[in-house]
């Protein structure tokens, strides 16, 4: 019965989702213990922290201890996160509301790190374009592959390929923005020229907008044409630990990476046409 149920589609969506089969973890993977206690992990994450820290301090980068408190918040809600899913991986609905938590709270950090081009834009209009680029973004790719059923739509693939596609987004924004404030700064006596020869903003703005788009897709183009050979996917490797086969788990992984790329291109390119042609020389200061 058991292997049966494991060769049907979308296996581990249904196993999840319809509680049909619990889904667990090998407790030892080649006589190595895959999920160990708690104390017995913790020694190694301190070190690793306290390395982190050490080589901070010690190269005196500016907010050294930002890491860690990032490391220790993110470990906090990965465990609330944990138990939220244990009732909202039951129903759709629960999981739209967890995902718009989840927007929420991507768009507010996307903000944070926008507000010095802000200030010279106006920062209601950056914190809407940042939003709308976002939403529009996460939508296009939602809807695109569970409405033409590249997955099949269930609670557990909704939420990872919406989870996903958000942080992603939210990553985006920032590499937009703050390469966008960058080009302005530097290069905004070639902006005025082009004023002078009487181009519009739009027009004077257009190619630094380019060059912000492109450099922020760069990271995520390397990184998915290395898939597989440089680096092994979280979505992959995980899908293959809760169960799934392996081309299920591969077709999973191919919508991930399409989906982030289409998605920071959208949000990538909102950012730059709206904001852009509104800006004035933005003044660096510290984020």
């Amino acid at each position: 019965m058991k292997s049966e149920i494991l060769s049907r589609p979308n296996t581990t969506a249904r196993l999840i989702a319809d509680r049909a089969l619990p889904v667990r973890l090998p407790t030892t993977l080649r006589g190595v213990s895959v999920v160990p206690d708690l104390l017995t992990a913790l020694p190694a994450a301190v070190v690793l922290l306290a390395l982190l820290t050490g080589l901070l301090l010690a190269a005196r980068i500016r907010a050294p201890w930002s890491s860690a408190y990032a490391v220790l918040r993110g470990t906090v809600q990965l465990a609330v996160l944990a138990f939220v899913l244990t009732g909202a991986l039951t129903s759709i609905g629960w999981v739209v509301v967890f995902l718009f938590v989840m927007f929420a709270v991507a768009w507010r950090a996307a903000f944070k790190r926008a507000r010095a081009l802000g200030e010279s834009v106006g920062l209601r209009r950056t914190a809407a374009v940042i939003g709308i680029g976002m939403f529009t973004g996460t939508a296009v790719t939602l809807l695109t592959v569970f409405g033409l059923r590249g997955l099949e739509f269930s609670p557990s693939y909704l939420l990872a390929l919406g989870g996903i596609v958000i942080g992603n987004c939210m990553t985006f924004s920032t590499l937009t923005v703050q390469r966008l404030r960058s080009l302005l700064h530097d290069r905004w006596p070639e902006v005025e020229a082009w004023l002078a020869l009487g181009a519009t903003p739009r027009q004077a703005t257009a190619q630094l907008g380019r060059e912000a788009v492109y450099s922020a897709l760069v990271p995520n183009v390397d990184k998915t044409r290395t898939t597989g050979l440089v680096t092994l996917p979280g979505a992959f490797v995980g899908a293959l630990f809760g169960g799934s086969p392996p081309y299920e788990a591969g077709l999973f992984q191919m919508f991930v990476l399409i989906g982030i790329m289409t998605a920071g291109a959208i949000v990538s390119i909102t950012i730059t046409t709206t904001l852009a042609p509104r800006a004035k020389k933005p003044v660096f200061d510290s984020d």
